[in-house]
């Protein structure tokens, strides 16, 4: 393993120490959105910024043109730009694992073929490789080429995986549905026998495809699904008369229902699987960062290869916006600077993220492990302890289903949240109801609560309103609750990849900042580890009394009630 250079100690650093005594003087002074907005006409075109499809608006952020610099000012002491070119070239900047990270390799063009060697090897050439493989075979099952084994045109696919193969390909799945052109997917992942119990429900064997995401092929819960996926197969091809019990046959219809996305071409054909069909991804690949890997696999399938591609174009230019802009008009890392302040020095805990878009209603959920698997550590990458807190808390549900939930506690609750709201100009859906807009009347909603929550309600003005004065109180909005508006022209495969790609570059931001390896993930190992070790004490005695006093009455509850 190479040498580990030290992170800088941030919290030490004179800018560090700058953007402490700014933060204690604005909070001697009194933060007020509303006055800031009054004393300065250009405060909205100096935070706001055009990135291609999108329209930011920063202005409502507890920020001044000076906590700006300052916040740039520790970016760069942090060694961000230096760091970020490092990953573009493919260097090992995930130490802990003493692997190069090259997500961003994924979406080049073919025009950049010899001009990456990463781990000795032209990456270029290898993704576009693999990129052509699953062109090829995707036409093959959207032209109707590849059929099932009583030779029906597969109309459905359920992908197997877990994580980070799961969360993006069902987000994007759900976010582009109005593009789909190829067979309608579903995805698996829990190992919760109810999951793959309802996936399968309505599927006809003779029509699906089944892909499984494992790079190794040995994650326990998309292997278990896999073999369950497996069974239901066969099982259901023989009740209905299309397959027989030999062998022969039920090989043949696991080489025709299953293809896997997995570089362990020797466990997988031992699961049936002709490795022909297997569709690799590197190790410079983290999985939280995959999903414009082979991992999409079902994406190519469900909206082909055009509508990829011009999803990897989005993921590019926001790359090449990420590396090419300066700091001072660089949103990605302003947005990602404003988070550190947030986090470290208001100390707010937690950042909502809240699109008023329905189909990116998964989206809060994959930025959850985004966020929360890349900076949830408690250690920097140098193997010392953090200097400060690390890991925002990630949630959020789509306007305006959140407005009537949990936005009560976000306007008017004790604990601040920091959120983004996105929004988009244009509808798949455009309707009219009874003379509305209907999508105009979804946009005030996500126009009006960035206002609200910046300007708040006085007391004088619910008085004005003639309400009585011992409910007055109840009904102040103090304001000053921050916001970031994202408005986008429309959601297409294009822009998702740059949402996509902004938020990856926001997580990259902070864990440089806080000097720790965004790209391991050691936390989730223990929970696996053991859960291995407590199976046999399920229903083994001997095993069940090595387990602590905890663990023992919970499985002496489940066997008393297990019917």
């Amino acid at each position: 393993m190479a040498d580990i250079v030290a992170p800088v100690d941030i919290t030490a650093t004179p800018e560090w120490k700058a953007l402490q005594d700014h933060f204690d003087a604005l909070q001697a002074e009194g933060i007020s959105l509303k006055d800031w907005f009054a004393a300065d006409p250009d405060r909205v075109a100096k935070f706001s910024y055009d990135v291609n499809d999108l329209y930011f608006d920063l202005s409502k952020n507890l920020v001044t043109d000076e906590t700006v610099k300052l916040l740039l000012d520790l970016c760069r002491a942090a060694g961000v730009e230096e760091r970020r070119d490092a990953m573009y070239a493919g260097e090992h900047i995930n130490p802990t694992e003493d692997r190069a990270v090259f997500h961003t390799g994924l979406r080049r063009p073919k025009s950049d073929i010899g001009k990456f060697i990463v781990d000795g090897k032209d990456a270029i050439a290898d993704v576009h490789e693999v990129l052509d493989k699953m062109y090829a075979f995707a036409d093959r099952v959207r032209n109707g080429e590849w059929k099932g084994v009583t030779g029906k045109k597969i109309e459905n696919v359920m992908s197997i995986g877990i994580g980070g193969s799961d969360l993006g390909p069902v987000m994007i799945y759900e976010a582009l549905k109005p593009f789909r052109t190829g067979p309608a997917c579903r995805f698996t992942s829990n190992i919760d026998p109810n999951d793959i119990g309802e996936k399968v429900k309505g599927l006809d064997p003779e029509t699906t495809l089944i892909i499984v995401v494992s790079k190794t092929f040995t994650t326990l819960e998309t292997i278990t699904n896999a073999k369950m996926a497996r069974w239901w197969l066969i099982d259901a091809l023989r009740k209905a008369g299309a397959i027989d019990d030999s062998p022969e046959k039920e090989a043949e219809a696991i080489a025709k229902h299953f293809v896997a996305v997995s570089t362990n071409l020797e466990l997988v054909a031992d699961f049936g699987i002709d490795p022909v069909n297997a569709f690799g991804f590197w190790s410079w690949v983290g999985g939280r960062f995959s999903t414009d890997s082979a991992v999409g696999l079902s994406l190519i399938l469900a909206y082909g290869k055009e509508r990829f591609e011009e999803l990897l174009g989005g993921f590019h230019d926001m790359d090449l916006y990420f590396q090419e802009t300066p700091l001072e008009k660089n949103v990605v890392a302003i947005m990602a600077m404003i988070n550190i302040w947030y986090n470290n020095f208001f100390k707010f805990e937690t950042h909502a993220v809240l699109p008023y878009n329905q189909y990116l209603h998964r989206f809060p959920a994959y930025l959850q492990q985004l966020t929360m698997e890349s900076n949830g550590k408690s250690v920097r990458w140098d193997g010392s302890p953090v200097l400060c807190g690390t890991g925002e808390i990630f949630w959020g549900e789509p306007g305006t289903n959140g407005q009537h939930a949990f936005y009560q506690l976000i306007h008017q609750g004790t604990k601040p949240v920091p959120s983004d709201f996105i929004a988009f100009a244009n509808t798949a859906n455009a309707i009219q109801c009874e003379g509305q807009d209907v999508h105009e009347l979804f946009l005030s909603n996500f126009l009006a609560q960035t206002k609200a929550l910046a300007f708040g309600k006085t007391a004088d003005e619910v008085r004005a309103e003639g309400t009585p004065e011992q409910i007055v109180p109840a009904r102040v909005f103090e304001g000053n609750r921050p916001t970031t508006s994202i408005f986008g022209i429309e959601l297409n495969p294009h822009s998702l990849g740059e949402l996509i790609a902004l938020y990856e570059h926001i997580v990259f931001t902070e864990g440089v900042v806080w000097g720790i390896d965004s790209f391991d993930q050691w936390g989730v190992e223990l929970g696996k580890q053991l859960a291995k070790q407590i199976l046999p004490a399920i229903h083994d005695d001997e095993a069940l009394a090595g387990q602590d006093a905890s663990t023992k009455a919970l499985i002496e509850f489940y066997r008393a009630n297990r019917k």
